[in-house]
């Protein structure tokens, strides 16, 4: 009779297989034996709590995760879930307000590891509203940037190189799928915005071996507004917080004088 798997062992193998990790690999990553990594993925062993912390660590595990591999090893979480306006968050805000507020009269604007909008600078609902205007994904809240950005009655019509775009997004979000263990809320993003009209077959089936563009190329036509931009992201570094797993700064950037020019103007109007 076949002895099943404790959970934590299940777990641990699926990590290594969905790092695509060998056992050597592995061992050597985190500085164990070989032996002792096949005794805690058959079972045989029990692992410590700081081996579960010294392998989630060596596999690159996010924290929510982490805590689901402690939980299956019988130790409590070690990694809080706080809200951005938790009394412990008041000086990390202020940091993230005062780098959105610095970064104007270019737009920048917090979001969560879904892409929901948490924060923004003023620039940017001028910028983005200016050609999302009165469409759902622009008045659906919590704002979600990718689907404003994909969606055929938001930013769509108005981005000149969606191709480049949407793939470059697309594939960044089915990177986080595959990497990041069970999400369903991150797969049902994922499968409401390749099913989206217009979207290009290389966001569907993405190419996961190439490596991410650290800056997207932005060029967005809108009657007799033209901008051209690169977008990039600002992460923080080592999170101790799920909360803070995931959450980032998007910043637009001009790419000609032209489009700089244009963005100053559209923020100092009305």
């Amino acid at each position: 009779m076949t002895r099943s798997r404790p959970p934590f062992a299940r777990l641990l193998r699926q990590w290594r297989d969905q790092r695509a990790y060998s056992q050597l690999a592995l061992a050597m990553e985190a500085g164990i034996s070989t032996r002792h990594l096949s005794f805690l993925e058959n079972g045989r062993s029990a692992p410590s709590r700081e081996m579960v912390l010294r392998l989630a660590a060596a596999l690159d595990v996010p924290l929510r995760e982490r805590n689901a591999l402690l939980a299956a090893a019988g130790f409590a979480s070690v990694y809080r879930e706080s809200k951005l306006d938790a009394p412990e968050m008041a000086m990390l805000r202020r940091v993230i307000d005062f780098v959105l507020e610095r970064h104007a009269p270019f737009p920048a604007v917090l979001i969560d590891r879904y892409w929901n909008l948490l924060g923004a600078n003023d620039a940017a609902p001028r910028l983005l509203g200016r050609f999302a205007r009165a469409s759902e994904p622009w008045i659906q809240q919590p704002i979600n940037l990718l689907r404003l950005t994909l969606h055929p009655e938001a930013l769509q019509p108005h981005i000149v190189n969606f191709e480049e775009v949407a793939t470059e997004l697309l594939t960044g979000l089915h990177r986080r799928v595959s990497q990041d263990g069970e999400d369903p809320e991150c797969g049902a993003l994922l499968a409401e915005l390749t099913a989206l009209p217009g979207i290009p077959a290389a966001g569907v089936v993405p190419d996961l071996s190439r490596s991410p563009n650290p800056a997207i190329p932005l060029h967005l036509k809108g009657g007799d507004l033209e901008l051209r931009l690169f977008t990039f992201v600002t992460q923080i570094a080592a999170p101790q917080d799920v909360m803070l797993d995931g959450l980032r700064i998007e910043s637009f950037m001009p790419a000609d004088p032209a489009s700089e020019a244009a963005i100053r103007e559209l923020a100092a109007g009305p």
